[in-house]
């Protein structure tokens, strides 16, 4: 069941403070909306904003105050509903994302609208300007949004992270370069805006590292929100902080998927935070984009590896790396410090996806464009609706040297500290303590590589996933003692007549002119054909079809490159018939979190197995007798 937070109590607590903001400014509203009228003028926002002081106001002759005065529920009703109409366009979006019209029939069939009201007018709760000013509000409100999302725990996770996590992933990204952002004007962004709580933190942390350094900075915040309570819940926040014209740059609704409706096409950002949906199905924006091979929108179709049309379309059953390709191309290009980007995600990320599908594809353009700072493991446990492993992944375009192609991991698992009370599956926190050692560890980089901390090159998460073909071996055909090569249409007929035999000869489906150069690794092979020498090509029979991962920094051997050395030392041994399809040859990338900081439990001493199976045979024995009836023992 809807709880009274998510329905009324954040709602109204938005109009209260709303009202009272703009009461010393009404009688200004109403003499400026009758000029605009009176002259006709239709575009009436912004003087409109001017009368009232502030980033909204509200047209109608009402006040809250005002509502007391209704002698009947039909006439409260009417009154209200008159005083939601008035307020500016962009109070409307957060009203109408709120559903608060829904409501007024139910408190009034329920006689219980003019007692809310009343409750928000008493005057032991001063949500006026002068009873709290734009900070406490703010504290207030996302008090209220805690609430709300305790209330509804089976859905928090969607669009509430925990503020621990997201003052890591601002110090993440703030901190490295602290010293280095002058004063002057910064862009904030999140794609998965949530309440809006990442973006908040973000500026706040932004704020005061500048400060302390004695900067003068501003900050222009942007999001976008597909659930529609969420997006009214950040908007409202902002708002009630006096940021309106940060309010306006929020987006949001359901017609508002990042995806397949992108609020801020082409624009560019220092900063951005998310934290996107994991193991959501993006089907139906898909499709809105044009199906699975219609895509062509440019974050997600990018120029690669000598590929114009390099794909980042991952499965439609998980868009969440599709966040963090959306976030990199709204990187800045052509300032100093570019672009430094924080996002959360689960395990799948890490490694889902074969070499040439999307997930893997986004993994190898961001590392080969030497895009990743570092990787951190989060605590299990740390959200409030999964107790799944999450990462914290950093990147930034603009890498100090001495992080140049390299990756940091970072597991932080064993970071947190407990609750006294678990918030849903939520059991531990990221003190101030834990994010210090987490910052310690990821500032020292190399200079301290610990158990906890590892620095990789970014080739070391690359591999080659190699085809390795056999030749097709059919029983009563002489293959290559036929001394000739047969055409698909007859090695089909062939395949069709005759049963698989690995003692036939391989079957020739091509021969090279002579003076070709024999090349075993890659299917290239020396035969005598009709008394001479020749170069043929086998037929591969698909049912031998294998395929191998060789990591990119394998090495060579004295060979042609490290798939040779590979191939001869763990294939050719067993099958010398083999050889690699180069044309099938697909390069992946994954990130095992597991491999490289593996901690194996140490072997149980013998004796301490001794001891417990002499136990459980006097146990055993002991239950026996007692079974038996024998008291001889």
């Amino acid at each position: 069941m809807r709880g009274k937070y998510r329905d009324v109590i954040l709602p109204f607590t938005v109009l209260r403070r709303l009202d009272s903001v703009l009461e010393p400014t009404k009688l200004a509203v109403l003499e400026m909306k009758r000029t605009l009228d009176g002259a006709g003028i239709e575009n009436q926002d912004a003087p409109l904003r001017q009368a009232a002081g502030q980033d909204f106001y509200n047209t109608s002759p009402f006040t809250l105050r005002d509502l007391r005065s209704a002698n009947s529920q039909a006439r409260l009703k009417a009154d209200f509903e008159a005083y939601l109409d008035g307020y500016s366009p962009n109070v409307q979006q957060i009203l109408d994302n709120f559903e608060v019209r829904n409501q007024v029939p139910r408190l009034t069939k329920a006689d219980a609208l003019g007692s809310l009201i009343e409750k928000f007018l008493d005057p032991s709760l001063d949500l006026s300007p002068t009873g709290l000013d734009n900070h406490g509000m703010g504290s207030v409100f996302e008090e209220l949004v805690r609430r709300f999302n305790e209330e509804n725990n089976e859905e928090a996770g969607e669009h509430w992270t925990p503020r621990d996590a997201v003052r890591l992933m601002a110090r993440l990204i703030f901190e490295p370069i602290a010293d280095e952002i002058p004063s002057g004007t910064y862009r904030l962004y999140d794609g998965a805006m949530g309440t809006g709580g990442m973006l908040t933190v973000a500026e706040e942390t932004l704020k005061g590292l500048a400060s302390q350094r004695g900067k003068q900075i501003s900050t222009h915040l942007y999001g976008q929100e597909i659930n529609a309570e969420t997006y009214a819940i950040a908007k409202a926040d902002l708002i009630l902080k006096g940021e309106g014209a940060a309010a306006d740059n929020v987006v949001g609704g359901p017609e508002w998927s990042t995806l397949s409706n992108d609020a801020f096409p082409g624009q560019e950002f220092d900063f951005m935070l998310s934290n996107p949906p994991y193991g959501k199905s993006w089907k139906s924006d898909q499709e809105r984009m044009g199906g699975k091979t219609g895509i062509k929108d440019p974050r997600f179709v990018v120029e690669h590896a000598g590929d114009a049309e390099y794909s980042l379309i991952t499965r439609s059953s998980d868009g969440q790396l599709l966040f963090l390709a959306n976030l990199v191309s709204k990187m800045k290009q052509r300032t100093p410090l570019g672009s430094r980007i924080a996002e959360v995600h689960n395990g799948s990320s890490l490694f889902t996806g074969d070499a040439g599908q999307g997930e893997s594809n986004i993994r190898r353009w961001i590392l080969e464009s030497d895009l990743v700072e570092a990787i951190v493991a989060l605590p299990l446990n740390m959200f409030y609706n999964t107790g799944i492993a999450t990462y914290i992944w950093v990147l930034t375009n603009r890498k100090p040297a001495q992080r140049v192609g390299k990756v940091q991991l970072i597991d932080a698992t064993g970071r947190f500290t407990p609750l006294r009370k678990n918030l849903g599956q939520k059991n531990c926190e990221l003190s101030v303590d834990d994010i210090d050692a987490i910052m310690r560890a990821f500032l020292d980089f190399d200079a301290a590589e610990t158990e906890y901390s590892k620095v990789f090159a970014n080739a070391d998460f690359g591999y080659s996933k190699v085809v390795v073909e056999r030749p097709l071996r059919l029983a009563g055909v002489p293959g290559h003692k036929s001394g000739r090569s047969y055409l698909a249409a007859e090695i089909k007929a062939l395949k069709d007549a005759h049963d698989r035999d690995e003692t036939a000869a391989p079957i020739i489906k091509r021969m090279h002119r002579p003076g070709t150069v024999p090349d075993l690794i890659h299917g290239l092979f020396e035969v005598v054909v009709d008394g001479k020498q020749r170069v043929v090509e086998y037929e591969p029979d698909p049912d031998l079809r294998d395929t191998e991962q060789v990591p990119l920094t394998e090495s060579s051997g004295g060979w042609a490159d490290g798939v040779e050395a590979f191939i001869r030392r763990e294939v050719l041994p067993y099958a010398p018939d083999a050889w690699v399809d180069d044309s099938k040859t697909k390069i992946g990338y994954e990130i095992s979190f597991t491999r490289h900081f593996y901690k194996p439990t140490p072997l149980r001493a013998l004796d301490e197995i001794r001891a417990d199976i002499r136990a459980l045979q006097a146990e055993t024995e002991d239950l026996l007798a007692e079974i038996v009836g024998d008291n001889t023992r």
